[in-house]
């Protein structure tokens, strides 16, 4: 190791804040709490008792990963041709020693994010509302040899891995939440994740682990791979994300960064720790020293009692989450702000301005799952403060520009080419920087194509404003095109959003004999509203073009929606 350069992981950050904040509340859950020393010592425990498990030929030693054609040091970029147009192409088909977690926002999925890469591994988080055959096909696509399952997903992670052989299963109970160990059935023999520390010896840091590794806060190659997220998966089968310490690192510092963590900081979780590890914000609390407030369901009661009890300062979810704050019965007037960040689908200006009346601030950001969440954000401007709420909530809808950790998004034509600086000349998002994946895992050919000109392409569809900020106006394969004419599902939702009646909406494609495909709508109404289907498309046609208004507009209680907040599409075309 030189000198001057370390490599870059954020296991460090708990390393930094168990050393200088020992005694200050790391994590909240429910009636039980930990402080920074306990943490660290119990994600020690954790990633001690994980080490026999991931010993292996692609497993670390005691210096942490490192690539056999790497130099001593190894710390070389991983590339291992010049010719590609992105870097560790020779990570994608590795073996690495995964450990997968199937949980809500427990503390042991947040003790996950250090353990297990602390044991040399790779973490997979995932969503435990996945069906088994998903799950199935996850587990034996990355190699899982451990599986920790909170015990709501006991039977169905079983049944998932009911053909594969020489997988260790643990259960996560859930006490707090009144979900104690399951003993009997899918239960039987599973140890509980207490029952798997104890199992091993509790040991100071950094001190040899059973296996002749060691749980160290440092690696040796910091472009190596930290976690493997799976995207949603809601056409054909999910890819698998591979992250680098590096990225990783990074992406937190710029959370900490727009966010403005500190050591003050109260995090609510609402935003799905399995949705590119929490967009980071697992490690980017830890590395302000402030407090994890876990949660979780995404209840509005739950919500508002930590709001309440809890001293929240900041959350993250996406714009249904949002409505569910603000249409919550126990909504009032705050007492302190509340920095809320958004994300997942643009916004609608009504939703934004509902909350900022509440007393919350809202911050935009826009990313995916292959850019470690967020990597744009719109930042407010000076002047955007004498406009109206209305005016100013659509500047705030916005994807904006860069966060601080990545480079200027671009807005193209098919040959690569810069659209103008118009606002209005459609092209799509393509991203580079360091918080860009990896790759697809085990698929270099897609990682290929997903890099091709040297820039991610994030098949989002949206124009480039004078002012540098870039607005998303659709996915290239939600455009409805209609009579030869390009009609945005979001612009259509956004004008539905306005209607103080609408509490949810999702805007699609059906096939249409004559004109190919029209706009249908699927609307929630607010509570207690009757509005009808002839007063909201007259409302749209008040704002839009006659040829963009839906032709039906169909009503029910909810809209399909992934974990993350992202309405299935697929499921209302058909």
């Amino acid at each position: 190791m030189f000198a001057n350069t370390e490599p870059m992981t954020p296991l460090r950050f708990l390393e930094r804040s168990a050393e200088v904040f020992p005694d200050r509340r790391a994590v909240v859950h429910g009636s039980r709490e930990w402080t920074y020393r306990e943490f660290q010592r119990d994600v020690h425990r954790f990633a001690t008792a994980l080490l026999p498990l991931v010993a292996g030929a692609q497993s670390p030693g005691p210096e942490g990963y490192r690539r056999e054609e790497d130099p001593a040091e190894g710390t070389s970029r991983a590339a291992s041709s010049t010719s590609e147009e992105f870097q560790g192409v020779d990570l994608l088909e590795r073996d690495w020693p995964t450990v997968a977690m199937v949980a809500p926002n427990v503390p042991a999925a947040l003790m996950a994010h250090y353990a297990v890469p602390a044991a040399g591994a790779v973490l997979v988080p995932l969503n435990p509302r996945l069906s088994a055959r998903e799950l199935n096909y996850i587990l034996e696509h990355c190699g899982a040899r451990v599986v920790l399952a909170d015990v709501s997903a006991l039977e169905t992670v079983a049944e998932a891995l009911a053909d594969r052989a020489g997988v260790a299963l643990v259960q996560i109970p859930d006490d707090q939440a009144g979900l104690p160990a399951v003993r009997d059935g899918v239960g039987a023999g599973v140890p509980t994740l207490e029952e798997f520390l104890d199992g091993t010896p509790s040991a100071p840091p950094q001190t040899e682990g059973t296996a002749g590794g060691a749980v160290r806060w440092a690696v040796a190659d910091e472009n190596t791979p930290i976690t493997l997220n799976y995207t949603s998966g809601t056409t054909g089968r999910p890819k698998g994300v591979l992250y680098s310490h590096r990225g990783a690192y990074l992406n937190s510092l710029g959370e900490v960064f727009h966010n403005g963590f500190t050591g003050e900081t109260r995090y609510l979780w609402t935003l799905p720790m399995f949705h590119c590890n929490g967009w980071c914000t697992t490690w980017a609390v830890t590395a302000a020293g402030g407090t994890h407030v876990c949660l979780r369901a995404v209840r509005p009661d739950a919500i508002w009692q930590a709001f309440d009890q809890e001293g929240i300062t900041h959350l993250c979810g996406a714009p249904a989450v949002c409505s569910v704050i603000v249409d919550a019965e126990q909504a009032h007037p705050l007492e302190h702000p509340i920095r809320i960040t958004t994300a997942g689908a643009p916004p609608a200006p009504s939703i934004i301005e509902r909350l900022e009346t509440a007393g919350f601030e809202v911050v935009h950001v826009y990313g995916l799952t292959e850019v470690f969440g967020p990597i744009t954000i719109c930042e407010p401007q000076e002047q955007w403060r004498s406009l109206s709420a209305s005016d100013r909530a659509r500047q705030m809808s916005r994807q904006g520009v860069a966060m601080i950790q990545a480079e200027s998004a671009r807005i193209v034509d098919p040959d690569m080419q810069d659209v103008p600086a118009d606002g209005e000349t459609l092209g799509e998002v393509v991203l580079r920087g360091n918080n860009v994946m990896i790759g697809y895992y085990r698929d270099p050919e897609t990682t290929r194509e997903a890099f091709r000109g040297g820039w991610f392409h994030t098949g989002d569809l949206g124009v480039m404003h004078p002012n540098g900020y870039i607005q998303l106006t659709d996915r290239a394969k939600d455009v409805i095109i209609s009579g030869g004419e390009n009609i945005s599902s979001i612009e259509v939702e956004q004008a539905l959003y306005s209607h103080p009646d609408v509490l949810d909406v999702a805007v699609v494609g059906v096939a249409h004999e004559k004109w190919g495909e029209r706009p249908v709508a699927h609307v929630v109404r607010a509570g207690g509203s009757q509005v009808t289907e002839d007063e909201l498309r007259e409302h749209v046609r008040s704002q839009l073009s006659g040829f963009k208004v839906p032709d039906t507009v169909t009503f029910s209680d909810e809209l399909p929606r992934t974990a993350t907040g992202k309405v299935r599409k697929n499921l209302l075309r058909n």
